[in-house]
This record gives structure tokens, C-alpha cells and sequence, in this order.
């Protein structure tokens, strides 16, 4: 009877890779004529089709991850108290002040690559975010082991920038893929990347995060943004210019992180989301009928309420709007390209469009002339002397 049932759940599952799979090249057809700009028999249009394939093919493995969902899905009823009391407290009065980082280990990496390489540390240190009672009571809070990736000159202080990653990522490979390297070595730019929790090296350790959870997904990103304040503490008094900059995901922390300490100098946004548990709750109808359980909880009234803590739209960033980069994807399948508006409408700053999608825009060098240009200017009018090598 168990092999019966394994047998079925696995039909079902190479049923829905089948689906999936399928559906990848008339939802990237379907993108792309909904939007604009898209000359399919053209270099470019070609470069699109591709990376709106990836978007679309990173949104199917969400959606096949979708289908291992428990079948427990928490009831409105207890985020009633949580909601209440967040928005009572609002982002201000939600966010306690970190404690000052202390670190239990830094070891010394090198990342292959050409040449020798790049050297960076990984540094680890032990934090508690002091959350919300009700989170609290929940199981949300305490104590959890923080990460965070260094690549430092001997010499200093430096500008420094603080890159926080975007789901599914928090690997040594985001060095890469953000082309770090660059701005390490030929900007002199000292570069944290913290590690959020449930990514990269934190993948298996407690709390996981993102999930179907509203409850744990405001914790999740509550506690990332308090453990990235602590390294901008750390790192200001080494720092004569402090740079934040989130990516999809790590967007709306570096927004937070950049409204709730005052001493940071710039701030940029890569491809940004805006509500999280309303996103995942918009990629959930791709799945059918099935998630309708998840979908209304995280779309709920209630939900809302709980996320306004951690809502980009509702921050007064410290960095006048001079010093605001918002990076958006035309063809953004995944973020969709209202979130950048929307942050413009609010922040001001400099707005680019990238003209391909989320997946994309990570290996634009146009996208990262636009990133070296920012911080240059950033350097110039803080009077900084950073080394342009």
C-alpha cells in the first residue's frame, strides 16, 4: 500500500514537471507580448526571449516546490494578535535597536578563479533580534547563528558597501555573480554580503525562511534586517562612506536597513519586490486550484497588516534622493515592473530600466556600469579619497 501511494505521488509529480515544463515557452511568448520593446527577430529580442525564459523557468521550480506544501496551513485567527500589535507598533516601534556585533570566528577564504583568486573572510557572529512579543510567542525569536562574507583591504577606513542577495542565493558564487571583484579591487570599495536566513551556508539551520508561513516570513525578514544593521554598525567606524544595496528579494531589507540607520550614505535596489508574502501569493495561481488555502492567507487583510512592519513603501531612506539607485527590469517576470514605479514615485532618485528580465539584469554589464557609476558618485560627494585602481 506505501509503494502504491509513493507510486502515485510520483506519477503525479512527473505530471506536473510535464506541465511545467511545457507551459515555460507560451508563458515566456505570453510575457513578452504583454509587454513592450520586444522585437523578436533582432540580436536583442533574442537576448530577451532567453532571459525571460529564465525568469520563467525559476518561477516553474517555485511552483513544482509549491506542490510539496504541508497541508497545515496557519489560520487567520493566529495572525490576528501579531497583526494588531505590529501595526500598533509600526516599522519605528517594531525594530529594536541590534546589539553590537561581536565575532565568534573569522575565517580567512579564497574563491578560485583567474589568477590568484579572490580573497575574502567569512565572518560569524550570534544574534537575537529581539522581536515583537506576539512573534516572540510564536517560536520566532532567540538567538541564531549570523553570517556574513568580507572582502577587506589591509589598509583603511574604506567606503563600504553592505549587498544583500535575493532569494535562493547567499552562496560564495553571489562574489561572482555580482562582480564584486570590480568593485573590491578597482573602486576600493571594502563589501559585506551578509548570508540571510534559510540561504546559503544557513540553508539547514533554524529559521527557515522564506516559506508559506506569513507569521515567519515577517519574522525572517525582521530578523535580517536587525542582523544587517549590526553590521553596519560594525563596520561604521572602519567606513568613511556606508553603501546599502538589496537584490529581488533583499530589496525591501535594504530598504529598511537604510530608513532605520541614519549613517547610511546611499542606498540602491535591484529589481525590487515590495510585499513578499503578496508575491508569493500571485506565483501560488500558477500552481491552480490546489494553493487557494495559501493564496487567501497571504492575501488576507490581516497578512497586510503584519507586513506593514517590514513594507519599502512606508521607510524615509537617510540617503538624500541624489544618493537613491533603483535598477528595474523591463521584462520582469518575477517582480513585475510596478514595485520600481511605485518605489520612485516615492524615493525620487535615479530610476534605470534594464531592458531584459530579473534573472538577466544579474549579468548586464550595462546594469553594472550604471552600479559603478553610483557608487563613484557616492564617493565623489561624500569628498571620499576611495582607490580607483
Amino acid at each position: 500500500m506505501i509503494d502504491q501511494s509513493r507510486a502515485l505521488r510520483g506519477l503525479r509529480s512527473t505530471r506536473v514537471l510535464a506541465r511545467e515544463l511545457g507551459m515555460v515557452l507560451p508563458r515566456t511568448v505570453a510575457g513578452l507580448n504583454e509587454s513592450t520593446g520586444w522585437t523578436p527577430a533582432s540580436p536583442r529580442g533574442v537576448r530577451q526571449f532567453g532571459e525571460v525564459m529564465l525568469d520563467e523557468l525559476v518561477l516553474s521550480g517555485f511552483s513544482l516546490l509549491g506542490g510539496n506544501l504541508t497541508k497545515e496551513v496557519r489560520p487567520l485567527s493566529a495572525c490576528t494578535a501579531a497583526a494588531e500589535e505590529l501595526s500598533e507598533l509600526g516599522i519605528d516601534g517594531a525594530h529594536a535597536d541590534p546589539k553590537p556585533l561581536r565575532a565568534v570566528a573569522i575565517q580567512r577564504r579564497r574563491l578560485p578563479g583567474l589568477g590568484a583568486g579572490l580573497a575574502y573572510e567569512r565572518m560569524t557572529f550570534g544574534h537575537d533580534p529581539r522581536l515583537p512579543k506576539t512573534l516572540e510567542a510564536e517560536g520566532l525569536g532567540g538567538p541564531a547563528r549570523a553570517v556574513v562574507h568580507l572582502c577587506r583591504h589591509r589598509d583603511g577606513p574604506r567606503p563600504w558597501l553592505i549587498w544583500i542577495h535575493g532569494a535562493g542565493q547567499g552562496g560564495t558564487q553571489d562574489l561572482v555573480l555580482s562582480r564584486i571583484s570590480r568593485i573590491h579591487h578597482k573602486l576600493g570599495f571594502n563589501v559585506a554580503m551578509p548570508v540571510q536566513p534559510g540561504h546559503g551556508c544557513r540553508r539547514r539551520e533554524w529559521p527557515p525562511y522564506p516559506d508559506m508561513d506569513p507569521l515567519g516570513n515577517v519574522a525572517g525578514m525582521m530578523r535580517a534586517v536587525s542582523e544587517i544593521r549590526a553590521v553596519v554598525r560594525w563596520v561604521q567606524p572602519q567606513a568613511t562612506t556606508v553603501v546599502v544595496s538589496g537584490i529581488s528579494m533583499g530589496t525591501p531589507v535594504a530598504a529598511l536597513v537604510s530608513h532605520l540607520e541614519r549613517q547610511v550614505d546611499a542606498v540602491a535596489l535591484y529589481t525590487p519586490i515590495l510585499g513578499l508574502n503578496g508575491m508569493i501569493a500571485r506565483h501560488l495561481a500558477r500552481w491552480g486550484s490546489s494553493q487557494d488555502e495559501f493564496r487567501e492567507l497571504l492575501g488576507s487583510p490581516e497578512v497586510s497588516k503584519l507586513t506593514s512592519v517590514i513594507d519599502p513603501l512606508s521607510v524615509d531612506p537617510a540617503p538624500p534622493p541624489q544618493r537613491r539607485l533603483i535598477v528595474g527590469a523591463w521584462h520582469d517576470r518575477m517582480a513585475m515592473r510596478e514595485p520600481a514605479i511605485a518605489l520612485q514615485d516615492r524615493w525620487g532618485g535615479e530610476l534605470y530600466w534594464y531592458d531584459g528580465s530579473h534573472v538577466g539584469h544579474i549579468f548586464s554589464r550595462r546594469v553594472q556600469a550604471v552600479t559603478e557609476r553610483f557608487l563613484r558618485s557616492v564617493a565623489s560627494q561624500k569628498g571620499e579619497d576611495a582607490v580607483f585602481e
